[in-house]
């Protein structure tokens, strides 16, 4: 590791230096003096476990930056809920690696969701087709004119651009959404399109 995590608010330094001279307490121990708001435990707390804490992290995310941001997610965790330890249900460190296995586990779920999501949108985009009358119709003019140009089209050439164009549905997907063959999608499209043209070049050609 390359930082020190966050201490607790108000931690001071000398404090938990003095601690650390006196001699290590047992985990356990420490533990319930965190949960008592002492700040020097907490350093102390730090200094025995963190190495072990960071470790575990880094072996279930495998980066170590994300391990590091982990660890002190862990230890910031540890000082706002350490009154919640109890020695009963098993030792101080087996509670803090699960804290640590626990919040790995879903920084690597939520790394791979967001991933995945990614993944899906790129996808989208690259496999939606567009035609070069498209191209040339949408990219000569802003969206807000592109839309006033719809409402001048009317139906059916409205309903199917509307939902190639600014829904991103293929031309098979607008043929079935409408309830029509294919090529008569094509078709409104495509004449749509000439339409949304002269509406917005005032008839030129």
């Amino acid at each position: 590791m390359t930082s020190h995590p966050a201490q607790p608010p108000g931690s001071d330094p000398s404090t938990a230096g003095a601690a650390r001279s006196s001699g290590a307490a047992p985990l356990d121990s420490l533990l319930g003096q965190v949960g008592r708001g002492d700040r020097a435990a907490f350093a102390d707390l730090y200094d025995a476990v963190a190495p072990r804490l960071y470790g575990l992290a880094q072996r279930v995310v495998r980066d170590a930056a994300i391990a590091e941001e982990v660890t002190q997610e862990v230890f910031l965790q540890v000082w706002r809920e350490a009154d919640r330890f109890s020695p009963a249900r098993g030792s101080a460190l087996a509670w803090l690696l699960t804290l640590t296995h626990r919040r790995s586990v879903d920084r690597v779920r939520s790394e791979q969701a967001q991933s995945d999501r990614l993944h899906r949108y790129e996808s989208h985009v690259t496999s939606v087709p567009y035609d070069t009358t498209a191209e040339e119709a949408v990219g000569r003019v802003e969206a807000g004119r592109v839309r006033t140009a719809l409402d001048l089209v009317g139906e059916p050439h409205r309903t199917a651009l509307q939902l190639a164009y600014l829904e991103g549905l293929t031309h098979r997907e607008v043929a079935q959404q409408t309830g029509v063959p294919l090529g008569t999608a094509k078709t409104r499209i495509r004449d749509g399109l000439h339409k949304i043209r002269h509406a917005m070049t005032g008839g030129e050609q």
